[in-house]
């Protein structure tokens, strides 16, 4: 019953908005009173309206149990999250190990499929309610489903409908496209005073207090480019034939020929459906006759989500009931159409498609159908599967993917266009929901490519019988890159996936391209190939399998012989420079710290450039740079006779070691770096990283030891993060430091090592906007961590802009300040809102998971 819930929960949470009194001040007791009473009716909203007052007032730690599952309920997953895991971080003794499992569900629901996974193993091991535990380990097995299926939407694109005009704050559920094309109908809450301030409405005739069907008619034009451009026009609801007075009517659904709408009419008590049955209108588009409940599949039971499909070559009506009978939650049923709008008995699909948990919105498509549950290991909660019908039994159900599926629900799936075009339900958190990021289910559409080329790549470790590795396995942590080599340097046109959990990589073409894929993992020495997708004309599917050599284990020490050049990776010059740069100190004072211990040591120091230039000014450049760096050894006290500084110029091009080639893993080792070797590279990216290879400076012993060990990590080069400049403003760090619930830090104890996000203030209201008007403000924060802070992204609405070109990348030391700038844009708004903005970090946490810090602002809008 938990997913009914679910499909109403915004309908519910706006008519709370509407019907909600202004808040007055009561006492602590009855805060608690009126949340148990909301609780005891399945108010949810109200409930942790009450309860989160409660507990600001008095900080009960008895009141967390509560509100994570209040929050858990409502979707939110978010805050569910912050509230398990401050109930259960120090629950040594499992006194809450019941809600693991929905702490792991609600980690899952969010894609941290790691974190999810230790909370169901440990409840698996403590817990103690059998039927918990079976379902633990299907969420166990959709974990590992959901780390392990690949991640890219082959030959699909989805995207959210206009989140202006269809897609609004509260939930859209069961879109229903006409034959024509040219109406869509669906289910949703549209009032004019949704987001704004609260009122009062007591009239329980009010349309706007109910679910209705919407329709909105379409137009599809063509653009400059031939490209279609969908227009959704402004909703509009059906009339009284369909949504009558004092009846939630939702769930539409449409016969092949458009003639026929099949729905239900919905009674709640309190925030549970309590009646449901089916209602068929005839008529068509624009003359939807009055409805009548449908004959034979309703009863003293819930009668939801009807679909009209075809069984042993007649058409039946598909839906979702909860009667006695049947497999457990919600199950789907059919019943054999008999004229008239007359069904016979309704037969349960058994144990081949339904299950103990639930099974929702079915839909039949030429001999398949498509139905969501959480009864089968699945990528969040509710996913999207398909089971196809052979005349006599169902297949077994498959999960459609992520071309479709995320960690959310995703529901209501639907065909058009022969089946290249349709729709979907889902609460995902880029969509608009009322409360929190997930509370409530917008419509996607998608569209199949009639034609596409797509690459499926998969890796292994190769037989390796001195690694102990003696068949080829799948080989998991590998990352895959592919690049299109018709794309200049910098433009978007390199893919990178890591896959932690498996070893299948896939990514869709585009025809007439040229590609290279390239292969790596940090213990395997990488490969690559090449390959086009020029002339081809059919949808195709290239497959490229890779085995990777394993690499020996690293030395910790390097052994240098005389004569050996060693090439220090730090000693780096800028362009048509010989000034020693603060990099190339560390190798200098390496070079140093050597030649103090063996003073008979007598070294060739040799500068070597790239073969852009000419050739005596390039040496002359190379002679100047070898020349700088004996000089400042000089100044160390080294004596001028010991080192030997000689400019190569241009003319000792680099050999590719084993070392080069796994850092650069388009180079093979043995390959000379010559100009003509260079230019034949793909793209300019990589050329330029083999011109910066050559301009090197190497150093070799000439006389004096034989064979010096220097400490492998000694020669390795410097992440050039670490030597980036100060961002920011110093200042003194003597407050303690408090970390706010809007971050994912909040409830954590571990802070070494992790940079913390201090705002001044993190909600802002900026009070009421006109329409069109934009509105400038800031956030100021300040490094209250230990080690420094970068910032990778700024996410936030279309309407927000940030500085963030000015923020991403760059390093704050511990106790420097930064300003986030933000510019809003009311143009867009149609009411009242509450805007996030999400701060992802590079930095993670002591669990290894990234930190975000997170913001938002409120405005009221004058139209």
């Amino acid at each position: 019953m938990k997913n009914i819930f679910s499909l109403i929960c915004c309908l519910v949470l706006s008519t709370a908005f509407l019907s909600a009194q202004p808040i007055g001040t009561s006492s602590y007791e009855t805060m608690l009173e009126l949340g148990e009473t909301a609780m005891a009716s399945n108010d949810y909203y109200r409930a942790l309206e009450q309860y989160e007052l409660a507990y600001e007032e008095r900080e009960d730690e008895e009141l967390i149990p509560i509100l994570a599952e209040l929050n858990y309920q409502l979707r939110d997953y978010r805050q569910a999250e912050r509230w398990y895991k401050r109930l259960l971080r120090r629950d040594t003794e499992n006194e809450f190990i019941e809600q693991r499992y929905k702490y792991g569900r609600t980690l899952k629901m969010q894609g941290k499929y790691d974190e999810a996974m230790q909370e169901f193993q440990q409840y698996l091991d403590a817990g103690t309610d059998a039927e918990k535990k079976r379902l633990a380990q299907m969420e166990l097995a959709g974990a590992e489903l959901g780390m392990s299926l690949p991640g890219n939407a082959q030959g699909v694109a989805v995207e959210a409908l206009d989140r202006k005009k269809i897609n609004t704050p509260v939930s859209q559920y069961t879109p229903a496209l006409s034959p024509s094309g040219r109406t869509l109908y669906y289910a949703s809450w549209v009032g004019k005073s949704v987001g704004k301030e609260i009122i009062e409405v007591d009239d329980q005739d009010d349309p706007e207090k109910f679910a209705r069907i919407f329709q909105s008619q379409i137009t599809v034009e063509k653009n400059r480019e031939g490209v279609e451009v969908v227009e959704y026009q402004d909703p509009e609801p059906l009339g009284v034939e369909i949504n009558r007075p004092g009846y939630h009517s939702a769930n539409v659904s449409l016969s092949p020929d458009g003639r026929r709408m099949f729905f239900n009419r919905i009674v709640l008590t309190g925030n549970v459906p309590s009646e449901s049955k089916i209602y068929l209108s005839e008529g068509g588009d624009g003359a939807w006759k009055s409805a009548n409940e449908v004959v034979g599949v309703n009863g003293d039971y819930l009668a939801l989500q009807p679909s009209v499909g075809e069984l042993y070559g007649k058409e039946v009506l598909f839906f979702v009931s909860n009667m006695d009978g049947g497999e457990g939650g919600m199950d789907i049923y059919y019943a054999t159409h008999q004229g008239e709008g007359v069904y016979g008995d309704p037969v349960n699909l058994g144990p081949g498609i339904n299950t103990p948990a639930d099974e929702m919105t079915p839909y039949w498509f030429d001999g398949t159908l498509y139905f969501s549950s959480d009864g089968y290991p699945s990528l969040g909660g509710l996913d999207i599967f398909y089971a196809v019908w052979n005349g006599t039994e169902w297949s077994e159900p498959n999960n459609m993917g992520k071309a479709y599926n995320t960690e959310a629900d995703e529901m209501s799936f639907r065909l058009y266009d022969e089946g290249y075009k349709g729709f979907f339900t889902s609460n995902r958190p880029e969509g608009r929901s009322v409360r929190g990021k997930t509370c409530c289910d917008d419509i996607y559409g998608f569209a199949i490519a009639r034609q596409f080329v797509d690459l499926v790549v998969g890796v292994f470790n190769e037989i390796d019988e001195a690694q102990k590795m003696p068949k080829r396995e799948p080989l998991k942590g590998a990352t895959v890159q592919l690049i299109d080599n018709g794309l200049a340097a910098g433009a978007e046109g390199t893919q990178s996936l890591t896959m932690n959990s498996g070893n299948r990589f896939d990514y869709g073409l585009n025809f007439e391209r040229s590609y290279t894929v390239i292969a790596s993992h940090p213990d395997f020495f990488p490969d690559t190939t090449t390959f086009t997708t020029m002339g081809v004309v059919d949808s195709k599917t290239f497959e490229e399998r890779f085995f990777l050599k394993p690499r020996p284990r690293e030395p910790e020490y390097e052994t240098v012989v005389t004569n050996q050049p060693i090439v220090m990776e730090n000693i780096l010059y800028d362009f048509d420079d010989d000034r020693i740069t603060p990099s190339a100190e560390i190798d200098l004072t390496l070079i140093y710290e050597i030649m103090t211990q063996y003073p008979d040591m007598k070294i060739e120091l040799g500068s070597h450039t790239d073969s852009r230039g000419e050739d005596n000014y390039n040496k002359d450049l190379s002679q100047r740079r070898a020349d700088s760096a004996r000089r400042w050894l000089m100044r160390k006290g080294i004596d001028r006779s010991r080192i030997v500084p000689q400019g190569y110029g241009e003319t000792v091009p680099q050999t590719v070691t084993a070392k080069v080639a796994g850092q650069f893993p388009y180079l093979k080792e043995g390959d000379l770096l010559t100009e003509e070797y260079i230019l034949a590279l793909p793209n300019e990216e990589q050329q330029e990283e083999a011109f910066q290879l050559n301009r090197r400076t190497e150093f070799k012993i000439l006389e004096g030891p034989t064979s010096i060990e220097i400490k492998t990590t000694r020669l390795k080069k410097q992440d050039e993060n670490d030597r980036g400049s100060n961002i920011g403003t110093q200042v003194e760090q003597n407050d303690p430091i408090k970390i706010s619930q809007m971050s994912t830090l909040y409830g954590q104890t571990n802070l070494k090592n992790v940079p913390v996000m201090q705002f001044t203030e993190r909600t802002k209201k900026i009070g009421v906007v006109k329409k069109g008007e934009k509105r400038t403000f800031s956030y100021t924060f300040t490094n209250r961590g230990d080690t420094d802070l970068i910032i990778d992204l700024i996410s936030a609405c279309d309407c927000t802009a940030t500085n963030q070109d000015d923020l991403v990348g760059k390093r704050f030391k511990p106790g420097m300040s930064g300003t986030i700038e933000v510019v809003f844009d009311s143009a867009d708004k149609d009411e009242d809102e509450t805007i996030d903005i999400d701060i992802y970090l590079r930095n993670n946490d002591n669990q290894g998971n990234p930190i975000v810090e997170m913001l938002n602002y409120s405005f009221g809008l004058k139209l």
